[in-house]
């Protein structure tokens, strides 16, 4: 079995590859990773840093991301990208997370031809193959390169080579667009998407680093990590209070705890499936 380090030796080996690349970047560890590799192995000025702002992610996120491509001396952009514009994106299907990736990898293409740049790399990992990412099919249509998985490595490796190189964020909270907080099929608009962050921001300010706040209708179901039920619980009324004047009805926590991907756990393996190939 591959050591994290020899597995950060072949995705050196598979960087060197290319001249120049544009890396879609998010300011999450996955992509911090490519990004500072690629601007050692090829040099910063063969490197440009995209990061995509939108409604479906926190301007808090946007500018984070921004902030630490500069700390990484990085040459970088913000792009906007108008999901919600495009129905297949805003009517909250199962497909939709395709309809993203694909104006995301569509948009990064581009900048990449401007750039001359050999290739479009992304932060995928290994660990995604095994979960519900319809994004992976755009990826492919579009021939972005997701190097770390190139590489074999998973989250557990990202980590430890991110602490190795003295990345800062190298044990980030994963973040994820916000139509995850909704049940597939809910048309999704500015309004309900601004509850949300506002939700999710103010839970953050009381200490709940990973937290979701779930929408069915009126009522807000909230994950947090087990461990936090407690601190949850000593401030619920003030938790409580908040959320409704947000315009909820409901506010619930969720016994089962934070778990990623949770609204995927409707879908049947066929509907998967067929996302999946098309």
């Amino acid at each position: 079995m591959e050591t994290f380090m020899e597995k950060e030796d072949k995705l050196q080996n598979i960087l060197a590859g290319y001249n120049k690349v544009v890396v879609g970047f998010s300011g999450g560890i996955d992509s911090t990773l490519v990004l500072k590799e690629a601007a050692d192995i090829l040099g910063k000025k063969n490197v440009l840093a995209i990061v995509a702002n939108s409604e479906l992610f926190t301007d808090e996120e946007y500018n984070k991301a921004i902030a630490l491509a500069q700390e990484l001396d990085v040459q970088v952009n913000g792009i906007e990208l108008d999901y919600l514009a495009d129905e297949n994106i805003s009517n909250n299907t199962p497909q939709s997370w395709y309809y993203m990736k694909k104006m995301f990898y569509s948009a990064l293409n581009k900048v990449a031809a401007d750039f001359n740049a050999d290739a479009v790399l992304d932060g995928m990992i290994m660990d995604d193959n095994t979960d519900f990412r319809p994004g992976l099919r755009a990826r492919d249509e579009a021939k972005a390169v997701s190097v770390l998985q190139k590489a074999d490595i998973y989250k557990t490796d990202v980590r430890k080579i991110a602490k190795k190189l003295g990345l800062n964020n190298w044990n980030k909270v994963a973040s994820c667009s916000v139509s995850s907080r909704f049940p597939y099929y809910t048309k999704l608009d500015s309004k309900k998407i601004a509850r949300v962050m506002d939700a999710e921001a103010y839970l953050r300010g009381l200490g709940f680093s990973t937290v979701r706040v779930r929408v069915h209708g009126t009522v807000a179901r909230v994950e947090v990590p087990t461990d936090s039920f407690a601190g949850f619980m000593s401030l619920r009324e003030k938790i409580n209070n908040k959320l409704l004047k947000l315009g909820y009805e409901f506010v619930t926590l969720d016994l089962s705890g934070f778990e990623s991907g949770r609204m995927n756990e409707v879908l049947s393996e066929n509907t998967k499936k067929k996302v999946l190939v098309g």
